[in-house]
């Protein structure tokens, strides 16, 4: 059933999970392949929470998003957007006000696939097949260009994937090379799976044979990554913990993310 679906691109590989699909699954989302569920399924069986921990991080983009907004920030670029699923940015974004951009980046090909059908009516939103860590490809791509004003503010979005960017990638270099081309008063927004939860180490190995490992961090070594940007109140928490809207419980280690906005210098 899964083969013949047209969100099935004819060059996916059934056998090794994908981070985007993964996530897909653990929101509830139908865009996923047995191997995607298999490795969340193995990986629940020691972190419970973890499919929690999916929902409170697309929780935390939504309220992040809410803020950018108000502070008059009208286009986005959304660095591993993933499956488009029901509030995605360009969703909630415009909703609020329809003249907003979105340019998403993802190299998963189901991402790219159903995306670009859901995107066809939509010229204020774009998706682009790429590696997030080729800042010059997508900051240089003309449907980047057409969509982004660099000269004006930008709310970058790095939400669940820089524990996906391993240190030999850089990721501190990464966030430079596009924070090289916002203008003052740009957002970025970014969560991040933590190594300081027990229940989170134990999980992170049962994701090791997907395209793309985790590399986990703890809080200190999140902040130092976003050391050239200026926190905004209440720096580095908890995605739970992040300008909640309801109480975040008793437990908010169990959402076994870090979560940050930061704004431009």
């Amino acid at each position: 059933m899964e083969e013949g679906a047209s969100w099935v691109p004819s060059q996916i590989d059934w056998n090794q999970p994908s981070v985007a699909r993964i996530y897909d699954y653990a929101l509830g989302g139908a865009h996923n392949f047995e191997a995607d569920r298999r490795a969340q399924d193995a990986a629940l069986e020691v972190f419970p929470h973890l499919n929690d921990a999916a929902k409170a991080n697309r929780a935390f983009l939504h309220r992040a998003l809410r803020f950018c907004l108000d502070q008059g920030i009208r286009q986005f670029l959304d660095l591993g957007s993933g499956i488009p699923t029901v509030g995605n940015v360009h969703e909630v974004v415009q909703e609020i006000d329809p003249a907003s951009r979105v340019v998403y980046v993802d190299h998963d090909p189901v991402a790219v696939t159903h995306a670009r059908s859901m995107l066809t009516a939509s010229p204020r939103v774009v998706i682009l097949g790429e590696d997030i860590r080729a800042p010059h490809t997508i900051l240089e791509h003309p449907d980047t260009l057409r969509l982004i004003d660099f000269q004006q503010p930008t709310a970058l979005l790095l939400v669940g994937m820089l524990h996906y960017v391993n240190d030999a990638g850089s990721p501190r270099r990464l966030l430079r090379d596009y924070q090289a081309r916002m203008a003052p008063g740009s957002y970025l927004v970014a969560s991040h799976l933590t190594s300081d939860l027990p229940e989170m180490r134990a999980a992170a190995p049962f994701f090791d044979d997907s395209r793309n490992p985790m590399t986990l961090r703890s809080r200190t070594e999140i902040e130092n990554l976003l050391a050239d940007f200026d926190l905004i109140d209440p720096g580095v928490v908890h995605t739970v913990e992040w300008r909640p809207e309801t109480p975040p419980g008793d437990h908010p280690e169990r959402a076994a993310c870090y979560a940050a906005v930061a704004r431009q210098r």
